[in-house]
Protein backbone atom coordinates (compact mmCIF):
# COMPACT_ATOMS: atom_id res chain seq x y z
CA UNK A 1 0.00 0.00 0.00
CA UNK A 2 1.36 3.29 -0.92
CA UNK A 3 -0.98 5.81 1.44
CA UNK A 4 -1.19 9.32 0.82
CA UNK A 5 -3.16 12.12 0.34
CA UNK A 6 -5.62 13.82 -2.47
CA UNK A 7 -3.81 17.68 -2.20
CA UNK A 8 -7.26 19.71 -2.94
CA UNK A 9 -7.51 20.55 0.77
CA UNK A 10 -3.70 21.85 0.32
CA UNK A 11 -4.30 24.18 -2.27
CA UNK A 12 -3.88 27.73 0.07
CA UNK A 13 -0.39 25.95 0.05
CA UNK A 14 2.36 25.87 -2.56
CA UNK A 15 3.12 22.42 -4.22
CA UNK A 16 6.45 22.22 -2.09
CA UNK A 17 4.27 23.06 1.17
CA UNK A 18 1.59 20.62 0.57
CA UNK A 19 4.27 17.66 -0.09
CA UNK A 20 6.03 18.68 3.33
CA UNK A 21 2.68 18.87 5.18
CA UNK A 22 1.98 14.98 3.68
CA UNK A 23 5.81 13.65 4.44
CA UNK A 24 5.36 15.33 8.32
CA UNK A 25 2.27 13.04 8.27
CA UNK A 26 4.20 10.04 7.34
CA UNK A 27 2.81 9.78 4.32
CA UNK A 28 4.57 9.18 0.90
CA UNK A 29 1.94 9.90 -1.90
CA UNK A 30 0.42 12.92 -3.21
CA UNK A 31 -2.76 12.96 -5.74
CA UNK A 32 -2.98 16.46 -7.64
CA UNK A 33 -5.64 18.14 -9.38
CA UNK A 34 -5.46 18.54 -12.95
CA UNK A 35 -9.02 20.12 -14.02
CA UNK A 36 -12.77 19.17 -13.93
CA UNK A 37 -14.15 21.20 -10.51
CA UNK A 38 -11.37 22.51 -9.20
CA UNK A 39 -8.07 24.62 -10.26
CA UNK A 40 -4.70 23.18 -10.81
CA UNK A 41 -3.04 25.17 -8.59
CA UNK A 42 -0.25 22.53 -8.01
CA UNK A 43 -0.16 21.75 -11.95
CA UNK A 44 1.02 23.67 -14.83
CA UNK A 45 -1.03 21.65 -16.99
CA UNK A 46 -0.67 24.29 -19.87
CA UNK A 47 3.41 24.72 -19.52
CA UNK A 48 3.75 20.55 -19.29
CA UNK A 49 1.88 20.25 -22.45
CA UNK A 50 3.84 22.99 -24.45
CA UNK A 51 7.26 22.05 -23.33
CA UNK A 52 7.91 25.38 -21.08
CA UNK A 53 8.04 23.45 -18.05
CA UNK A 54 9.76 19.88 -18.44
CA UNK A 55 8.38 16.96 -16.85
CA UNK A 56 12.06 16.74 -14.85
CA UNK A 57 11.87 20.57 -13.89
CA UNK A 58 8.03 19.74 -12.43
CA UNK A 59 9.19 16.37 -10.56
CA UNK A 60 12.17 17.87 -8.81
CA UNK A 61 10.34 19.14 -5.98
CA UNK A 62 8.80 15.40 -5.49
CA UNK A 63 12.40 13.65 -5.77
CA UNK A 64 13.41 16.74 -2.65
CA UNK A 65 10.50 16.03 -0.50
CA UNK A 66 10.63 12.54 -0.44
CA UNK A 67 6.80 12.45 -1.82
CA UNK A 68 5.67 10.82 -4.79
CA UNK A 69 2.86 11.39 -7.31
CA UNK A 70 0.40 8.80 -6.39
CA UNK A 71 -1.91 9.88 -9.55
CA UNK A 72 -4.05 12.64 -10.74
CA UNK A 73 -7.28 13.81 -10.35
CA UNK A 74 -9.66 15.44 -13.14
CA UNK A 75 -13.13 15.23 -11.37
CA UNK A 76 -15.80 16.87 -13.42
CA UNK A 77 -18.49 16.28 -15.39
CA UNK A 78 -17.13 15.72 -19.00
CA UNK A 79 -20.70 14.33 -20.37
CA UNK A 80 -22.89 17.51 -19.33
CA UNK A 81 -24.95 19.07 -21.56
CA UNK A 82 -24.26 22.33 -20.53
CA UNK A 83 -21.83 23.97 -23.69
CA UNK A 84 -19.67 25.68 -21.15
CA UNK A 85 -19.19 23.20 -18.74
CA UNK A 86 -19.40 19.97 -20.63
CA UNK A 87 -16.80 20.13 -23.11
CA UNK A 88 -14.90 21.73 -21.12
CA UNK A 89 -14.52 18.83 -18.37
CA UNK A 90 -14.16 16.75 -21.26
CA UNK A 91 -10.62 18.63 -22.68
CA UNK A 92 -9.46 18.47 -18.45
CA UNK A 93 -9.68 14.88 -18.51
CA UNK A 94 -8.06 14.60 -22.17
CA UNK A 95 -5.22 17.08 -20.80
CA UNK A 96 -5.25 15.14 -17.62
CA UNK A 97 -4.25 11.50 -19.20
CA UNK A 98 -1.39 13.24 -21.39
CA UNK A 99 0.06 14.68 -19.10
CA UNK A 100 0.09 11.99 -16.71
CA UNK A 101 1.98 10.01 -19.71
CA UNK A 102 4.56 12.98 -20.09
CA UNK A 103 5.28 12.57 -16.16
CA UNK A 104 5.18 9.04 -15.96
CA UNK A 105 2.31 8.83 -13.70
CA UNK A 106 -0.52 5.91 -14.56
CA UNK A 107 -3.69 6.75 -12.72
CA UNK A 108 -5.93 9.35 -13.74
CA UNK A 109 -8.99 9.54 -11.58
CA UNK A 110 -12.17 11.10 -12.55
CA UNK A 111 -16.00 10.27 -13.17
CA UNK A 112 -18.03 8.85 -15.45
CA UNK A 113 -20.30 12.36 -16.10
CA UNK A 114 -23.88 12.28 -16.71
CA UNK A 115 -25.55 13.40 -19.70
CA UNK A 116 -29.22 15.36 -20.42
CA UNK A 117 -32.11 12.57 -20.09
CA UNK A 118 -32.10 13.06 -24.29
CA UNK A 119 -31.11 14.48 -26.92
CA UNK A 120 -31.65 18.18 -26.79
CA UNK A 121 -31.57 18.48 -23.11
CA UNK A 122 -29.99 20.95 -21.21
CA UNK A 123 -29.42 19.51 -17.63
CA UNK A 124 -28.14 15.84 -16.35
CA UNK A 125 -30.39 13.62 -15.39
CA UNK A 126 -30.24 10.81 -12.87
CA UNK A 127 -32.26 7.96 -13.21
CA UNK A 128 -32.40 5.25 -10.66
CA UNK A 129 -35.42 2.97 -8.92
CA UNK A 130 -36.00 2.53 -13.12
CA UNK A 131 -39.78 1.26 -12.46
CA UNK A 132 -41.09 3.33 -15.72
CA UNK A 133 -40.00 2.43 -19.10
CA UNK A 134 -39.39 6.05 -20.23
CA UNK A 135 -36.33 5.94 -17.63
CA UNK A 136 -35.06 2.83 -19.34
CA UNK A 137 -35.48 4.61 -22.79
CA UNK A 138 -33.37 7.70 -21.60
CA UNK A 139 -30.93 5.37 -20.36
CA UNK A 140 -30.48 3.96 -23.82
CA UNK A 141 -29.95 6.78 -25.24
CA UNK A 142 -27.56 8.08 -22.01
CA UNK A 143 -25.18 5.30 -22.43
CA UNK A 144 -25.26 4.35 -25.97
CA UNK A 145 -25.34 7.79 -27.67
CA UNK A 146 -23.14 9.82 -25.55
CA UNK A 147 -21.19 7.64 -22.94
CA UNK A 148 -19.84 4.60 -24.82
CA UNK A 149 -18.51 7.06 -27.95
CA UNK A 150 -16.81 9.66 -25.03
CA UNK A 151 -15.41 6.48 -23.29
CA UNK A 152 -14.22 4.76 -26.02
CA UNK A 153 -12.26 7.65 -26.65
CA UNK A 154 -11.01 8.25 -23.43
CA UNK A 155 -9.82 4.16 -22.96
CA UNK A 156 -8.15 4.58 -26.41
CA UNK A 157 -6.07 7.83 -25.10
CA UNK A 158 -5.94 6.20 -22.15
CA UNK A 159 -3.91 3.12 -23.05
CA UNK A 160 -1.98 5.51 -25.91
CA UNK A 161 -0.42 7.28 -22.83
CA UNK A 162 0.36 3.74 -20.58
CA UNK A 163 -2.70 5.25 -18.02
CA UNK A 164 -5.69 3.56 -16.27
CA UNK A 165 -8.33 5.59 -15.77
CA UNK A 166 -10.15 5.21 -12.78
CA UNK A 167 -13.68 5.95 -12.19
CA UNK A 168 -15.04 7.52 -8.74
CA UNK A 169 -18.48 5.92 -8.57
CA UNK A 170 -20.22 8.85 -7.44
CA UNK A 171 -23.85 9.64 -7.09
CA UNK A 172 -25.12 11.43 -9.62
CA UNK A 173 -23.27 10.04 -12.32
CA UNK A 174 -24.03 7.13 -14.88
CA UNK A 175 -21.51 4.96 -12.90
CA UNK A 176 -22.45 5.11 -9.39
CA UNK A 177 -22.04 1.84 -8.31
CA UNK A 178 -19.83 -1.97 -8.76
CA UNK A 179 -22.18 -2.88 -11.60
CA UNK A 180 -23.00 0.38 -13.20
CA UNK A 181 -18.98 0.60 -13.38
CA UNK A 182 -19.02 -3.02 -14.75
CA UNK A 183 -21.57 -2.44 -17.38
CA UNK A 184 -19.10 0.90 -18.71
CA UNK A 185 -16.24 -0.96 -18.66
CA UNK A 186 -18.11 -3.93 -20.96
CA UNK A 187 -20.16 -1.54 -23.14
CA UNK A 188 -17.02 0.32 -24.30
CA UNK A 189 -14.68 -2.76 -24.52
CA UNK A 190 -12.35 -0.96 -22.27
CA UNK A 191 -9.10 -2.22 -21.11
CA UNK A 192 -7.68 0.65 -19.68
CA UNK A 193 -10.51 1.95 -17.46
CA UNK A 194 -11.84 1.20 -14.05
CA UNK A 195 -12.65 2.13 -10.58
CA UNK A 196 -11.27 4.38 -7.82
CA UNK A 197 -12.96 2.80 -4.80
CA UNK A 198 -13.97 5.78 -2.80
CA UNK A 199 -15.94 4.05 0.23
CA UNK A 200 -17.58 7.16 1.31
CA UNK A 201 -20.17 7.30 -1.23
CA UNK A 202 -20.87 3.39 -1.16
CA UNK A 203 -21.53 3.71 2.57
CA UNK A 204 -24.17 6.15 2.33
CA UNK A 205 -25.66 3.66 -0.55
CA UNK A 206 -25.38 0.72 1.86
CA UNK A 207 -22.62 -0.90 0.02
CA UNK A 208 -19.99 -2.79 1.44
CA UNK A 209 -17.06 -1.13 0.66
CA UNK A 210 -15.04 -4.55 1.04
CA UNK A 211 -17.41 -6.92 -0.82
CA UNK A 212 -17.50 -4.12 -3.25
CA UNK A 213 -13.47 -4.80 -3.71
CA UNK A 214 -13.79 -8.42 -3.94
CA UNK A 215 -16.54 -8.65 -6.57
CA UNK A 216 -15.09 -5.93 -8.88
CA UNK A 217 -11.31 -7.46 -8.26
CA UNK A 218 -8.81 -6.16 -11.26
CA UNK A 219 -10.93 -3.38 -12.24
CA UNK A 220 -10.38 -1.41 -8.99
CA UNK A 221 -7.23 0.50 -9.96
CA UNK A 222 -7.13 3.24 -7.23
CA UNK A 223 -8.66 4.19 -3.68
CA UNK A 224 -10.00 6.87 -1.61
CA UNK A 225 -9.84 7.04 1.85
CA UNK A 226 -13.43 9.34 3.07
CA UNK A 227 -15.29 8.36 5.56
CA UNK A 228 -18.91 8.62 5.63
CA UNK A 229 -21.38 8.96 9.52
CA UNK A 230 -24.78 7.90 9.18
CA UNK A 231 -26.57 10.38 11.61
CA UNK A 232 -29.73 9.71 13.54
CA UNK A 233 -31.89 12.18 10.73
CA UNK A 234 -31.34 9.21 8.25
CA UNK A 235 -34.26 7.72 10.06
CA UNK A 236 -36.21 10.10 8.87
CA UNK A 237 -35.15 12.11 5.84
CA UNK A 238 -33.47 8.68 4.35
CA UNK A 239 -29.95 8.76 1.85
CA UNK A 240 -31.73 10.43 -0.50
CA UNK A 241 -31.66 13.70 1.26
CA UNK A 242 -32.74 16.77 -1.12
CA UNK A 243 -32.96 19.66 1.19
CA UNK A 244 -30.06 21.42 -0.22
CA UNK A 245 -30.39 25.28 -0.21
CA UNK A 246 -28.61 27.50 -2.90
CA UNK A 247 -25.52 29.73 -1.42
CA UNK A 248 -25.93 33.36 -1.94
CA UNK A 249 -22.75 34.51 -4.77
CA UNK A 250 -21.83 36.62 -2.53
CA UNK A 251 -20.18 33.93 -0.17
CA UNK A 252 -18.81 32.80 -3.46
CA UNK A 253 -19.69 28.78 -3.55
CA UNK A 254 -17.75 26.53 -4.93
CA UNK A 255 -18.33 26.67 -8.65
CA UNK A 256 -19.07 23.43 -10.54
CA UNK A 257 -18.33 25.34 -14.07
CA UNK A 258 -20.62 27.74 -16.43
CA UNK A 259 -23.07 28.93 -13.94
CA UNK A 260 -23.32 25.39 -11.96
CA UNK A 261 -21.92 25.70 -8.37
CA UNK A 262 -22.20 23.34 -5.19
CA UNK A 263 -25.35 24.32 -2.67
CA UNK A 264 -25.23 24.13 0.77
CA UNK A 265 -25.29 21.09 3.31
CA UNK A 266 -28.81 20.10 5.60
CA UNK A 267 -27.72 21.55 8.89
CA UNK A 268 -29.82 18.31 9.95
CA UNK A 269 -28.56 16.11 7.59
CA UNK A 270 -29.08 12.41 7.10
CA UNK A 271 -25.35 11.60 6.75
CA UNK A 272 -21.97 13.49 6.04
CA UNK A 273 -18.42 12.97 5.00
CA UNK A 274 -16.03 12.83 8.01
CA UNK A 275 -12.86 12.35 8.47
CA UNK A 276 -11.30 8.41 8.10
CA UNK A 277 -12.01 6.84 10.93
CA UNK A 278 -14.87 9.24 12.53
CA UNK A 279 -17.36 7.13 10.50
CA UNK A 280 -16.04 3.65 10.83
CA UNK A 281 -13.16 2.19 12.55
CA UNK A 282 -10.01 1.02 12.60
CA UNK A 283 -11.10 -2.63 12.10
CA UNK A 284 -13.07 -1.44 8.63
CA UNK A 285 -10.39 0.34 7.55
CA UNK A 286 -7.98 -2.57 7.98
CA UNK A 287 -10.49 -5.00 6.42
CA UNK A 288 -11.12 -2.30 3.54
CA UNK A 289 -7.13 -2.19 3.07
CA UNK A 290 -6.16 -5.67 3.22
CA UNK A 291 -8.88 -6.22 0.25
CA UNK A 292 -7.60 -3.79 -1.95
CA UNK A 293 -3.87 -5.36 -0.94
CA UNK A 294 -5.21 -8.78 -2.26
CA UNK A 295 -6.06 -7.04 -5.63
CA UNK A 296 -2.68 -5.05 -5.82
CA UNK A 297 -0.33 -4.79 -3.08
CA UNK A 298 0.90 -1.46 -4.37
CA UNK A 299 -2.35 -0.28 -4.65
CA UNK A 300 -2.23 3.46 -3.67
CA UNK A 301 -4.89 4.97 -1.37
CA UNK A 302 -5.22 8.96 -0.51
CA UNK A 303 -6.87 10.76 1.95
CA UNK A 304 -9.97 12.85 0.65
CA UNK A 305 -10.54 15.71 3.73
CA UNK A 306 -14.49 16.94 3.79
CA UNK A 307 -15.16 16.54 7.23
CA UNK A 308 -16.44 20.55 7.86
CA UNK A 309 -16.50 19.72 11.64
CA UNK A 310 -12.33 19.35 11.89
CA UNK A 311 -10.01 21.76 10.52
CA UNK A 312 -7.38 21.27 7.25
CA UNK A 313 -4.63 19.79 9.27
CA UNK A 314 -6.70 18.25 12.24
CA UNK A 315 -8.14 16.40 9.42
CA UNK A 316 -5.77 15.11 7.89
CA UNK A 317 -4.00 13.85 11.23
CA UNK A 318 -7.07 12.01 12.49
CA UNK A 319 -7.31 10.37 8.73
CA UNK A 320 -3.50 9.76 8.74
CA UNK A 321 -3.35 8.15 12.01
CA UNK A 322 -6.35 6.01 11.49
CA UNK A 323 -4.81 4.74 8.03
CA UNK A 324 -1.14 4.22 9.45
CA UNK A 325 -2.95 1.97 12.65
CA UNK A 326 -5.20 -0.19 9.97
CA UNK A 327 -2.35 -0.55 7.63
CA UNK A 328 -0.40 -1.48 10.86
CA UNK A 329 -2.76 -4.06 11.95
CA UNK A 330 -2.68 -5.52 7.81
CA UNK A 331 1.06 -6.03 8.06
CA UNK A 332 0.43 -7.72 11.18
CA UNK A 333 -1.80 -10.87 10.22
Amino acid sequence: MKLGVYTAVLHDRSLREALETIASLGLEGAEINAGGFLPTPHLPVKELLSGEVSPQEYLKVFDETGVSIAGLNCNGNPLHADPEVGPEDAEDLRNAIKVAGLLGVDRVVTMSGLPAAHAGGQWPAWHVNTWDSGYLDSLDYQWDQVAVPFWKEIDALARENGVKVAIEMHPQNLVFNPPTLKRLVEKAGATNVGAEMDPSHLFWQGIDPVAAVDWLGDLVFHAAAKDTRINENCKIYGVLDDRFTRIPADQNPTGLGGKHAVNKWPEDSAWDFVAVGRGHDVDFWSRFLAALQRVDPDMAVNIEHEDVELGQLEGLQVAARTLKDAASAVASR
